[in-house]
């Protein structure tokens, strides 16, 4: 029962996040939207190939038989999906129409500072880093591959849109960005 309650989460988090998406504004010049597709599709290709590897689906079924035996790593894990699930939706509704892809622009931009956001700059990248970790921990260690694919995706997806924000918002961006963290409290 447990071992199904994190692949559950993902869903209903996907499920909301796709139709909470229609409500969006618009966005400007559809250029970036093509890249982002392409880094992803290129992301889980490289996701399907590592898992293609013998040698690593053994030491994946080697550290899951691990796994299945400890409740507390279950629980750990789902509490951590549901709070990094948590803070990427309340940071989703904070931004309301304001969200969009990652590094897209939007028709009248508004620079959103309240909720998760008047302490992390990316709290969305940080939720759903959160989750990763806790399915890792409580599903299966195959959310490392994602995990570390993704990261390293949303500190450079944070890294460029700051740049962009900074352009859009230089009177007021800087001094966001000196009082808060980009992903970890007091670390990043």
């Amino acid at each position: 029962m447990l071992h199904s309650i994190i692949p559950g989460l993902w869903l209903l988090f996907v499920v909301y996040w796709l139709i909470s998406a229609r409500s969006a504004k618009r966005s400007v010049g559809g250029r970036m939207k093509w890249m982002q597709i392409a880094i992803r599709a290129g992301m889980v290709a490289l996701v399907v190939i590592a898992l293609s590897s013998a040698t690593l689906r053994h030491g994946l079924r080697v550290a899951q038989a691990y796994q299945a035996d400890h409740a507390l790593l279950a629980v750990t894990g789902i509490i951590l999906v549901i709070l990094g699930i948590g803070l990427a939706v309340w940071a989703r509704i904070e931004l309301g129409r304001n969200w969009g892809i990652p590094m897209s622009q939007r028709e009248d931009p508004e620079l959103v500072t309240g909720g998760p956001y008047a302490h992390l700059r990316h709290p969305i990248y940080s939720g759903l880093i959160l989750g990763m970790i806790g399915s890792a921990i409580g599903h299966s260690v195959v959310w490392m591959l994602p995990l570390v694919l993704f990261g390293a995706y949303f500190i450079y997806s944070a890294r460029r849109e700051e740049e962009f924000m900074c352009r859009q918002f230089p009177d007021s961006y800087p001094a966001y960005m000196q009082r808060t963290y980009m992903l970890v409290p007091h670390v990043l």
